[in-house]
């Protein structure tokens, strides 16, 4: 894991976003195609608002989610709805293009992460996916303490116990985040200290989910300086 700190929250995001649009520009020149996995929260919102105005070839990009609020597909709880509000409908991007997790229509949630699943096999695989991280080390809907953390064998998992709400959830498992070739992990403000803290100490997934979030390729953790207070300078 690499760490990068930035001096505010303003140039995380900036330059998270430059960052990203470099790697979809080179993505799209090598392969013509990019897949990402987007992430809800304050800063992952404030990031795809940050690309809204940039020079990105929206055509060749296919977007999902890493987590989703189980709720009805209008919800603003939605992380789907916070995306199109901040960047999905100020851009050329095709509809089908855009790949959601399901919304609440009443299937039970065990049968929507088995369609989530589905969705993902069929995208081929992810180049990048993004993540936040809480005050308590949690990644997507993956919380610490949770049996979540410890499922395999599927790609997306159903969680009923969130303890943020809403309750029902889903969510990437671990071994379909370390799928992706490269995993970045955007945290800023000095209520995650600690947890980035004890994520960069390498603790187990039980105690720390961000811990063991790692791309096939490349794995970053883009800080800053608030979050990033409490590494030791040598770790950063």
């Amino acid at each position: 894991m690499t760490v990068i700190v930035h001096e505010d929250r303003a140039a995380l995001v900036d330059r998270t976003a430059e960052r990203l649009t470099a790697l979809l520009a080179a993505l799209i020149a090598e392969r013509g195609h990019a897949t990402i996995a987007v992430t809800g929260g304050s800063v992952g919102i404030a990031l795809l608002a940050g690309l809204a105005d940039r020079a990105i070839d929206w055509q060749r990009v296919r977007i999902t989610w890493s987590d989703e609020r189980y709720v009805v597909a209008d919800s603003p709880d939605r992380n789907a709805v916070q995306a199109r509000e901040a960047l999905l409908d100020l851009v050329p991007i095709p509809a089908g293009n855009v790949r959601e997790l399901p919304a609440d229509d009443g299937t039970p949630l065990a049968e929507a992460a088995a369609a989530g699943t589905e969705l993902l096999r069929d995208l081929g695989g992810i180049d990048l996916t993004l993540l936040g991280m809480g005050p308590d080390a949690h990644i997507a809907s993956l919380f610490p303490g949770h049996p979540g953390v410890h499922e395999s064998g599927v790609a997306v998992i159903g969680v009923t116990d969130s303890p943020k709400p809403p309750p029902s959830r889903l969510s990437f498992t671990v071994d379909a985040i370390n799928a992706s070739d490269r995993v970045w992990l955007v945290v800023a403000g000095a209520d995650k200290a600690e947890a980035v803290a004890l994520a960069h100490s390498g603790a187990p997934a039980a105690e720390a989910p961000a811990g063991v979030a790692q791309g096939r390729h490349e794995t970053l953790m883009l800080l800053d300086a608030e979050a990033a207070a409490l590494l030791e300078e040598g770790g950063r």
